[in-house]
């Protein structure tokens, strides 16, 4: 896996499918144990040639720091996207500005550290991999929806393929960028809330689409954490400190094939039991 620079466009006759396998949010060292243990299995069931990894809980389930990320590269990943929590840890700030193949959202303010997308080659294609965070309940410095015009735009010539992590609180922004991008790109991964949706399908113009991949991390809590310390402020209202759950911990994601034309052929939902 490498980073791609080269922008002139090649005759598309020439590129081959390439499969995807996106990984939902990982949770803290049972999700980043789990993704472990989970791969060889997720290899030989889906032979990606890509694997794209939501990191931004895996360090003691709330953000990224250099540690997590090394670990999940060294356990199959090839790029790992991020979300509202990327900033979690400060010592991580100076790795995201190098690490060329960990993306933070792109609408996030020009000068925060990190990059918004990354273009790796992969199977005789270029994959330009974009990562977003919904403007709706959460912080952002541009709408998602111009951003991503303004990327593509950039990444024409660029990138034979675009995939997008969408990390977004609400559904129907979600639902509404899947439009937005059908025909556009190749996949559109949505992430943060934790929770696998049941939409996962490729869209009329030919863009993969799944409005929640979920998460890699403990079933037995809630979305990742301890359930008597979620429980705990739900009945309180009252500040309670989180852990991360460890029992009963599933991968999950999605599957793409995309052809030479850089839009999907077929998805298919990832929702594995982590083996012990």
């Amino acid at each position: 896996m490498q980073s791609w620079n080269h922008s002139s466009k090649r005759h598309r006759g020439t590129l081959r499918a390439v499969r995807v396998l996106f990984i939902g949010d990982v949770v803290g060292s049972p999700g980043r144990r789990g993704f472990e243990r989970s791969m060889p299995g997720l290899r030989e069931r889906h032979s990606p040639d890509l694997v794209i990894v939501n990191g931004e809980n895996s360090a003691g389930g709330l953000g990224i720091t250099e540690g997590t990320a090394e670990e999940l590269f060294a356990a199959g990943a090839d790029v790992i996207t991020t979300g509202n929590h990327v900033y979690k840890h400060r010592d991580a700030y100076e790795y995201l500005d190098r690490a060329e193949r960990v993306v933070r959202p792109a609408n996030y303010p020009a000068g925060n550290p990190g990059r918004g997308h990354t273009v790796v080659a992969v199977a005789e294609q270029r994959v330009g991999v974009v990562n977003l965070s919904g403007a709706v309940q959460l912080k952002v410095a541009r709408s998602p929806f111009a951003e991503i015009d303004a990327i593509l735009a950039r990444l024409d010539g660029e990138a034979d393929v675009v995939i997008v992590d969408f990390h977004a609180e609400v559904t129907s922004e979600k639902v509404a960028m899947g439009w937005h991008l059908d025909g556009r790109v190749g996949a559109v991964f949505g992430t943060h809330t934790h929770v696998p949706t049941a939409d996962a399908r490729v869209l009329p113009g030919g863009t993969a689409y799944i409005s929640d991949a979920g998460m890699t991390g403990s079933r037995a809590g809630v979305i990742g954490v301890k359930r008597e310390q979620a429980l705990e402020a739900f009945l309180t209202q009252m500040p309670v400190r989180f852990e991360t759950a460890e029992e009963d911990v599933w991968v999950m994601g999605a599957a793409v094939e995309i052809g030479p034309n850089g839009l999907a052929e077929s998805i298919e939902q990832v929702l594995v039991s982590a083996p012990d």
